[in-house]
C-alpha cells in the first residue's frame, strides 16, 4: 500500500485504521481479526483515543500489535475520557452487541450510504464519557496513561480530541508538545476536529504539525479545506462513520 509522509520521517499508509468501534460496537475477536487483516494489506496507521472502547481500546490494540511496534504508526488523542460508569458497564457490552446485531439489517446493495453529520452527544454518551481540560498537565497525564495502555514508550501522533470551544492555552500546549517531542514521547502533535468546528480554531491551526478532519469529499467543507490547506501534506480526513450515534 502506498504511504505518505505527513510529518518528516513518519510514513503512514494512505488508508488508516480507525479504532473507535473497538470494544464498543465491535468485540475483541472481530477487532483482532480486522487488525491482522489491515496489517496484511499494508495498513500501518492506527488511530486511537483515550475514550475509544470505553477506555479499553488502547490496551487491546497495544496487545495485538505487541512485537510490531516499529512497523506501525500510532496516533492517540486526549480531551475525552471514559467515566467510571463506562468501566463498570463494560462487561455488558457483548450482550448489547448481540442484541443490536439481531435488529440491524445487513446492507444488500443499492445506493451508497449517506455520510452522517457530526454525532450529537446523547444522554447515555454523556454518562459514559467526559471532557477533560485542554491544558499542559492534563495533556501529560493523558499521554502517560495512553503509553501505559499501549505498552510503548512513544506515539507518533498526539491529537487534541474534538474541542468544542476555542482553546485558551495554545501557547502552553505548544510548548508542552515541544518538550514531549524532545523527550521522545511523541513525534508530532495535532488537532482532530469536526469540519464545522474549524472556524473556532482558525487562529491557531498552523501551530499544529498535523490536522485531522471528519469530512467526506462529498461535502462542501472538504473542498474548502483542500483549497485552504491543499499545499500542506499534513491533513488527514476521516470520512467514514459507522453510525450517526457513534461516540468519538
Amino acid at each position: 500500500m502506498r504511504r505518505v509522509e505527513l510529518v518528516a520521517g513518519i510514513q503512514s499508509s494512505v488508508i488508516g485504521f480507525g479504532c473507535a468501534p473497538i470494544l464498543g460496537s465491535v468485540g475483541s475477536e472481530a477487532a483482532e481479526r480486522a487488525i491482522h487483516a489491515a496489517l496484511e494489506v499494508g495498513i500501518n496507521h492506527f488511530d486511537l483515543a483515550r475514550s475509544y472502547g470505553y477506555g479499553r481500546a488502547e490496551a487491546m490494540v497495544g496487545r495485538v500489535l505487541r512485537g510490531r511496534r516499529d512497523d506501525v504508526v500510532l496516533a492517540t488523542k486526549f480531551g475525552i475520557e471514559a467515566t467510571l460508569a463506562a468501566r463498570l458497564l463494560a462487561p455488558l457490552k457483548p450482550l448489547v452487541r448481540a442484541l443490536r446485531s439481531r435488529k440491524t439489517p445487513v446492507p444488500t446493495g443499492g445506493s451508497a450510504r449517506k455520510i452522517s453529520p457530526a454525532p450529537t452527544p446523547n444522554r447515555l454518551a454523556s454518562m459514559l464519557h467526559r471532557r477533560v481540560p485542554f491544558d499542559p498537565a492534563t495533556m501529560i497525564r493523558s499521554l502517560e496513561a495512553s503509553l501505559r495502555a499501549l505498552g510503548t514508550d512513544r506515539v507518533e501522533y498526539l491529537f487534541l480530541h474534538a474541542p468544542t470551544e476555542s482553546i485558551a492555552k495554545m501557547d502552553d500546549l505548544a510548548a508542552t508538545a515541544e518538550r514531549l517531542k524532545q523527550q521522545g514521547k511523541i513525534r508530532a502533535w495535532g488537532l482532530a476536529s469536526y469540519c464545522e468546528s474549524r472556524p473556532l480554531h482558525a487562529s491557531y491551526l498552523r501551530m499544529f504539525d498535523v490536522l485531522q478532519f471528519d469530512c467526506s469529499p462529498s461535502v462542501p467543507e472538504y473542498g474548502d479545506i483542500v483549497a485552504e490547506m491543499g499545499g500542506r501534506s499534513n491533513v488527514l480526513f476521516s470520512p467514514f462513520r459507522q453510525s450517526q450515534n457513534a461516540t468519538e
